[in-house]
């Protein structure tokens, strides 16, 4: 069997071709990402593998099926950026990624924390040698009440993590999660809203979610509310948060995603213009954070996303039961 591998990242090439003579499979392996102008390099390949950075929409999908190539993956947990229904009309059957839930609970927790500490701003002052303690104070998390929204294997791992510091931990979610009821209450999103004094995203990006985090929204928060972002960046509505953040309504931001970010995160633009300027606008802020999506980049998590990439097209092409198959009729 030959997979074509897109966006492949130096830090996955040892698990691929590890993966490669484990399976006894070809992996054709380019750092280019998937578009229709490079859809000819699947040629050959009966599946193709991708990360977070092209968008995999009907078109491309239908060069794909003209090439032969019958399944696709994507070496992430999040899969908004691939058209399942088209997929589905077209026959290809496609896998996401899965991983432990550790990784990014330690990271939205450790946002919690720079946030309510004001850590950006002390970076910035011992860079210069100032180290006055004005504007600096900050809040403890056992004063705190900390809203959960979406508990999953993550948003549920925050709040065991979460329940050894003490804070009161309300939660929101369609369906309540055994372990998280006992450690969390379960509230409708709308008290979540106005009793958190933070407030953290773990819930998959979908039609129905898109911009959940707006004006209207943003507004029946508490005044100096903490929002921490490491979920999707189309969550929240960029322009809401800056207003948020110049009005004071916001009293800080923890995003390791954010909309707008295609075409800036997880690479190096030291010397480039670029035009996002809300991006770029929100980042500037004493009070906001702002991380390259890289909540989820740890040594066991990289490992496990190249196996699951590659596996679930092998075992979806073998008639095995693939755990993260998605929308199969």
């Amino acid at each position: 069997m030959k997979i074509m591998v897109f966006e492949a990242r130096e830090d996955e090439l040892a698990d691929l071709r590890r993966l490669e003579e484990e399976l006894g499979i070809q992996l054709e392996i380019s750092d280019a990402v998937p578009s229709l102008e490079n859809a000819e390099m699947a040629a050959g390949c009966q599946g193709v593998s991708i990360l977070g950075q092209g968008k995999i929409d009907r078109q491309l999908l239908e060069a794909y099926r003209e090439l032969g190539v019958g399944y696709l993956s994507t070496r992430t947990i999040g899969y908004n950026h691939i058209d399942l229904e088209a997929a589905v009309d077209l026959g290809i059957r496609v896998c996401n990624a899965s991983y432990a839930p550790n990784g990014v609970a330690d990271f939205t927790i450790m946002m919690m924390l720079m946030c309510l500490r004001h850590y950006k701003q002390a970076l910035w002052r011992g860079q210069v040698n100032d180290f006055s303690l004005a504007g600096l104070q900050g809040r403890e998390m056992k004063d705190l009440t900390v809203g959960i929204v979406g508990t999953g294997r993550i948003g549920t791992q925050v709040i065991r993590s979460l329940s050894g510091f003490g804070c009161r931990m309300l939660a929101c979610d369609h369906h309540q999660n055994e372990t998280a009821a006992g450690l969390a209450e379960y509230v409708d999103f709308d008290r979540l809203l106005a009793e958190s004094d933070v407030i953290s995203l773990h819930i998959p990006l979908r039609e129905d979610n898109w911009h959940m985090i707006n004006r209207e929204t943003i507004g029946k928060m508490k005044d100096g509310v903490v929002i921490i972002n490491c979920s999707r960046g189309e969550l929240a509505d960029i322009e809401a948060l800056i207003e948020g953040i110049e009005s004071e309504k916001i009293g800080a931001l923890g995003m390791d995603t954010s909309e707008g970010e295609e075409g800036i995160i997880h690479e190096d633009h030291r010397v480039d213009i670029l035009p996002n300027r809300n991006w770029f606008y929100l980042h500037q802020f004493r009070n906001v954070i702002m991380t390259q999506h890289m909540a989820f980049y740890t040594d066991a998590a990289v490992a496990s996303m190249a196996a699951c990439g590659i596996r679930g097209i092998v075992q979806m092409s073998s008639g095995e039961k693939c755990e993260t198959e998605l929308g199969r009729r």
